[in-house]
């Protein structure tokens, strides 16, 4: 894990940023440096994989940031995976989740990076609109800024791999 964390550390950037639940910060985790490097994807998913809570039949991964990590704990775990997009697409077969579920289905939540939340209750949401069970969440970095409390309120739980103040140290 310490390799990871050292790993994940290349990510943080300081400044001055706004987040995208619009809160500012004086640091900023660039997901997309972790979620491109191919070693540091496949830990990660080997790490996250370990978190699935026992009955889970399926993984849910939030357009766009989530979706890589979605499909190498799909691979790691051997569990299928939907997507969740932020809006109705407008062409196509309009669909707002991408991917084969049943109603019913027991779900887990991949996030990477959680500041309020606001990402995996909206899909939450969304899939529960579907018949699929949402109760709980993963995340690969949690800021600690209100996402636990924000999805303890719609009964999701979430699990993070590692929290933002072990990157910071």
């Amino acid at each position: 894990m310490k390799e990871l964390i050292k790993a994940l550390k290349k990510a943080v950037k300081f400044g001055d940023f706004t987040l995208s639940s619009g809160k500012k910060s004086n640091y900023y985790i660039d997901k997309y440096v972790f979620e491109t490097n191919p070693e540091c994807l496949m830990t990660l998913g080997k790490q996250m994989s370990k978190l699935i809570p026992p009955g889970t039949q399926r993984l849910a991964g939030i357009e766009l940031g989530s979706v890589p990590l979605a499909a190498v704990i799909s691979i790691c775990s051997r569990l299928p995976y939907v997507i969740v997009r932020k809006e109705k697409k407008e062409y196509g077969t309009g669909k707002k989740v991408e991917g084969e579920f049943a109603a019913g289905e027991r779900i887990l939540l991949i996030e990477d990076v959680t500041t309020t939340g606001s990402g995996a209750v909206m899909a939450a949401k969304t899939l529960r609109e579907l018949g699929l069970v949402v109760d709980c969440a993963i995340v690969a970095v949690d800021r600690e800024e209100g996402a636990k409390e924000n999805l303890d309120k719609i009964g999701v739980s979430l699990i993070p791999l590692i929290k933002a103040k072990e990157l910071l140290k």
